[in-house]
């Protein structure tokens, strides 16, 4: 097998574990790109193609990582990761720990971690490395390697949500609230959140939102009730698909251009938390772009959309 077999063999757990150490769709293709130069550029075959080339990702990513932080932590309003509607990477016997490791919710909690745990973490946890491997990918002893594995899980099991739900669940919540959305019914939307839902949006200042984290039941039915008119009333289309391995939906104007996408947080009978991406700059790999601005003001001249600021 030649090197770029190897490689593109390899391509999808590469993408895979840099897009769960960054949170990035741009920043993991650009680290799957820049381990594919330095394995070009080797001049020797390592013994394993999928140690040497984990390990390469894995060091990029790290310290895209670290230099990243110091952008997020400037970014403008509340920062989410991108959304990713397919996860390139599939092993059938780790399907569900896969699933759950794409969501917001997820990521989000891996924010938390330092980027070695975090490392760690995913290489462990996610795709099942042994410790040896996870070492070497690291640049840290097999012992500090499992504190770390430690530290991350106990912050990982720490903050995940109280209420856990099936996938034939979730997507039966998911369809009965984006039908309700389509139908611009604001009081079955508003029946299906739970009494402390959270909605958080990440616009990065460069489109129309809502306040950056609106809280309860009856806020949040308010913010939901400005967005259908924005939407569904502008000709727009809402577009069921499965965001970060959760039920969501890719929202679009009348011509096809994406305004946005949310993923959903369901438990216990009820959405828990809403996340809603329209920073423009996260969307470009999920479709042509469409003019949100241009959208806010159409729907304006029809009805002021109450909650939605510039």
């Amino acid at each position: 097998m030649t090197k770029t077999e190897e490689f593109q063999e390899l391509r999808p757990l590469l993408f895979s574990i840099a897009y769960r150490i960054l949170g990035s769709v741009a920043e993991a293709e650009d680290a799957v790109q820049e381990t594919w130069l330095r394995y070009q550029a080797t001049s020797t075959r390592p013994g394993s193609a999928k140690a040497f080339l984990s390990t390469v990702v894995t060091r990029i990513s790290i310290d895209v990582l670290r230099s990243a932080r110091v952008r997020r932590e400037e970014y403008v309003g509340p920062w989410l990761p991108e959304p990713l509607l397919t996860d390139p990477y599939e092993d059938p016997a780790r399907s569900a720990e896969l699933a759950d490791s794409l969501s917001m919710a997820a990521l989000l909690l891996l924010e938390r971690l330092t980027p070695l745990e975090r490392a760690v973490f995913v290489l462990r946890d996610v795709f099942a490395f042994g410790f040896p491997e996870i070492a070497s990918a690291v640049g840290r002893s097999e012992a500090a390697c499992h504190q770390l594995a430690v530290r991350a899980r106990r912050h990982m099991e720490a903050g995940r949500p109280r209420f856990e739900a099936d996938r034939k669940e979730r997507e039966r919540l998911a369809e009965r609230f984006f039908g309700a959305f389509r139908e611009g019914d604001v009081d079955a939307l508003t029946e299906l959140l739970a009494a402390d839902v959270t909605m958080i949006g990440d616009s990065g200042g460069k489109a129309p939102r809502f306040r950056h984290v609106v809280l309860g039941a009856d806020r949040v039915g308010r913010v939901l009730g400005a967005f259908v008119p924005l939407v569904v009333g502008g000709g727009g289309v809402v577009e069921p698909r499965q965001v970060n391995g959760q039920p969501g939906a890719i929202l679009r104007d009348r011509e096809g251009g994406v305004l946005g996408a949310w993923a959903l947080g369901v438990g216990d009978g009820r959405l828990w938390t809403i996340h809603t991406v329209n920073n423009p700059d996260k969307l470009g790999h999920v479709g042509a772009l469409a003019d949100a601005w241009a959208a806010l003001r159409e729907a304006r001249r029809a009805r002021r959309p109450a909650g939605l600021t510039p």
